[in-house]
């Protein structure tokens, strides 16, 4: 069973219009990562306290927050970054999730030229931050749930299975982005079959192979791309799963801190995710 959720900043900074799209478009759940173009985790007391009271509400809740934890260099220091970790897990409490989105660092120095065949002097690391964030999710009873982002260790299906295999924690898990991977030049269906065992969370996108040379930095509609989105959603509704699936369309652009849709676009990226559910015998949660 699929509850669908959504990165609602694709719709607008304004947490009202958001709210608005979202009811229109039967929505009841946001992964929250930013409003009025600020991170979650930079937001004020007062600005989170405002927010959870609009969402309260409105009858909507969060399927998880939508951090940028794992979004540094490797080589950066460790416990800044780790105490941006720990404000997320005390907004959990806050904002009633039990999820966090994470990310597993990149190359050293963020080396735009880093050669991906040199992850493995930088793997014992990555190990080492990842599980100590899971040690510290699993005594605050959260989930963290690991993106496949462009360009971080765990961006190739055989790197995320190594990850979530070597720390073992069901304070790990997985959220597959099949876009991700087309657009980082893996195959989806491939990091699907790898990851699917770990896999508690989707990110519903889907992208044209080749797009980024192109200069087409953006998503398109789910079904339409090379994500092959059905494969993944077929194989989990077989594994019984029962989580959320969180449009983050990013058919107006996307990049490293977010992506934009608008509330035009949204209802449609929104309808095609539907239909991919229904022809595969998914339920909709």
């Amino acid at each position: 069973m699929f509850t669908l959720s959504a990165f609602a900043d694709e719709i607008s900074p304004d947490p009202r219009e958001q709210v608005a799209v979202l009811k229109a478009s039967r929505v009841r759940f946001i992964e929250f990562r930013s409003i009025h173009k600020t991170n979650v985790l930079s937001l004020t007391d007062d600005q989170i306290k405002e927010f959870k009271a609009l969402i309260d509400g409105e009858g909507i809740a969060l399927s998880a927050i939508g951090s940028p934890i794992g979004k540094v260099a490797v080589d950066a220091p460790f416990e800044p970054h780790l105490d941006k970790f720990k404000r997320a897990i005390e907004l959990c409490g806050v904002l009633g999730t039990r999820g966090i989105r994470v990310f597993s660092y990149y190359p050293p120095g963020n080396d735009p030229n880093f050669d991906p065949a040199n992850w493995p002097a930088h793997r014992a690391e990555v190990i080492r931050r990842m599980g100590a964030k899971a040690e510290i999710a699993a005594r605050n009873s959260v989930v963290l749930f690991h993106e496949n982002e462009h360009r971080i260790y765990g961006d190739s299906p055989d790197r995320v299975a190594d990850i979530l295999g070597t720390v073992n924690s069901p304070a790990l898990r997985a959220a597959y982005d099949a876009a991700n991977y087309t657009y980082g030049n893996f195959d989806p269906v491939e990091g699907w079959e790898k990851t699917k065992a770990y896999t508690s969370h989707f990110h519903i996108k889907d992208w044209k192979r080749g797009g980024h040379a192109a200069g087409h930095d953006y998503g398109v509609i789910a079904g339409t791309g090379d994500g092959n989105v059905a494969h993944s959603v077929r194989g989990a509704i077989a594994m019984g799963y029962k989580g959320f699936a969180v449009m983050e369309p990013h058919l107006r652009g996307g990049g490293p801190t977010g992506g934009v849709t608008g509330p035009d676009l949204f209802p449609y990226a929104t309808d095609a995710f539907r239909a991919i559910l229904r022809e595969c015998g998914g339920v909709e949660g």
